[in-house]
Parts: C-alpha cells; sequence; structure tokens
C-alpha cells in the first residue's frame, strides 16, 4: 500500500499523535517512515541574534538543536517498533521543503499534525498544514491534536 510515508515534525505537542499514527501505519504497511525536519528560515533571519558572542548560540543554532532533537525521539519510537527510518534536516519555508521533499524522495503519503486553534489565528497566520493539504500531489492525512 505505501512504500515511503513522511511525518514532517516540529517537535510540538501537535505532532504527538501524527507520530504514533506515522509509526503505527509504517509498521502496519512495511513502508519506510521518513521524518523531516524544516529549520525555518523566516524565524532565524527575523532575529540578528546581536547578543550572542559565538555563532553557536544563536537562533538558528538553537532551532537546529531543536530540530535534532525532535528528529531522534521519532527516530528511536520507530526503531522500537522495527520500522525502517531516515531523518533529515532542510532550511527554508516549511511547506516548500516538504512539498519538495516528498516530490524528490517518491513519497506515497504525508502524515501530519495539527493543533485545533481559532479561526482569526489561521487567517492571521496560515498553517504549514493547511497549505500541504492543499498543494500536496500525494495524499496527506491529518492527525488533529486537542491538547497541548
Amino acid at each position: 500500500m505505501y512504500d515511503r510515508i513522511l511525518l514532517p515534525t516540529d517537535g510540538d505537542t501537535s505532532t504527538t499523535d501524527a507520530t504514533r499514527h506515522a509509526v503505527d501505519l509504517a509498521a502496519a504497511t512495511g513502508a519506510t517512515l521518513s521524518v523531516l525536519y524544516v529549520v525555518d528560515e523566516d524565524v532565524f533571519g527575523a532575529y540578528p541574534g546581536d547578543e550572542y558572542v559565538h555563532e553557536h548560540e544563536g537562533a538558528e543554532s538553537g532551532l537546529e538543536e531543536a530540530g535534532q532533537e525532535a528528529l531522534d525521539a521519532v527516530a528511536e519510537l520507530a526503531e522500537a517498533a522495527d520500522v525502517p527510518v531516515e531523518t533529515t534536516m532542510r532550511y527554508g519555508h516549511p511547506h516548500e521543503e516538504i512539498l519538495d521533499y516528498v516530490a524528490e524522495t517518491g513519497t506515497d503519503l504525508v502524515v501530519m499534525g495539527t493543533r485545533s486553534r481559532s479561526g482569526e489565528y489561521r487567517q492571521l497566520l496560515g498553517s504549514v498544514t493547511d497549505r500541504v493539504v492543499r498543494l500536496s500531489e500525494v495524499p496527506v492525512t491529518v492527525v488533529k491534536t486537542t491538547t497541548g
């Protein structure tokens, strides 16, 4: 059914249920689980970080560290379930990098987490998940988290 399932993660609690779902689905179908973390260039690019003495203390470094922790956590869960797993960190706009990754790797399914938010919040900021759902050429399963 699926050979490659992509789980984009930001390490937030909104991806906890999606992570469980993606690992279980990969185990049930024999798929490889690809886990992607995107260091959002709008986040680290908007902050000059003038008070940091060393480059490894800046906003980008902090995002990279958080990303590696998120990737490692998902990989550990996948490995415990005997699911083949690959982790990747990219830099750019999250929805664009997710869609590019799908196209480049032959991903069959994307599993994404989302959190319930007010209509005003979504209208103001949008959602990476919403953009991927609208623009993806492969199926996207959205796992909604109501807490966190």
